[in-house]
């Protein structure tokens, strides 16, 4: 698995800017945790580098991200990167067996939801804790679209705390922050 290959094929399937930047934010994020849990970081992060590459033409549930993963297997992907991606899709139901598919779920979410508190704030990622991003999380109105849902359970399936995970995630963030346009705009 090769980066700048994932990039490319990620460009060509992706025109949007905020998705693209979506899928750098959930790179950013998977990378982190692959640091921390001592995993293959390489792979960690190309999974959440292509995890939603295919949503922009194929947006749907019948299609969305079974498309992608088609297109992974056919460049030899390994198996539990396309099942990781299967199972960040709760519609599919597939069981999210390994550490890798409970993380790539338990940060994508989470990833958006932290940029969209971010695009709000003057200061952007700079000094983001979880304490404003929970008082977020309950205004429905706020990034509605998101699934508060879902980022508890991903924390649960990766049993760190949320407030923890919260904190972490928005760290790995403001690593990449010039990359996800995320600056202080002072």
């Amino acid at each position: 698995m090769d980066r700048e290959e994932a990039w490319r094929l990620l460009c060509e399937w992706t025109q949007s800017d905020s998705l693209r930047k979506h899928m750098l934010a959930v790179e950013a994020s998977m990378r982190a945790y692959a640091r921390k849990f001592s995993e293959d970081e390489e792979k960690w992060g190309i999974t959440g580098l292509l995890h939603d590459m295919d949503y922009e033409k194929h947006p749907t549930p019948a299609e969305h991200p079974m498309v992608g993963v088609r297109e992974l297997a056919s460049r030899n992907y390994p198996e539990d990167v396309l099942e990781a991606i299967k199972g960040h899709a709760d519609y599919l139901d597939v069981p999210r067996e390994t550490l890798l598919a409970r993380t790539l779920y338990a940060v994508d979410e989470l990833s958006g939801f932290i940029v969209a508190c971010a695009l709000v704030r003057p200061e952007g990622l700079e000094g983001l804790r979880a304490k404003s991003v929970r008082k977020k999380m309950k205004q429905r109105s706020f990034a509605a679209n998101v699934s508060r849902e879902d980022i508890v359970r991903g924390a649960e399936e990766i049993d760190v705390d949320l407030n923890e995970h919260i904190d972490f995630i928005a760290a790995a963030l403001r690593e990449r922050s010039d990359a996800l346009g995320l600056t202080a705009s002072r």
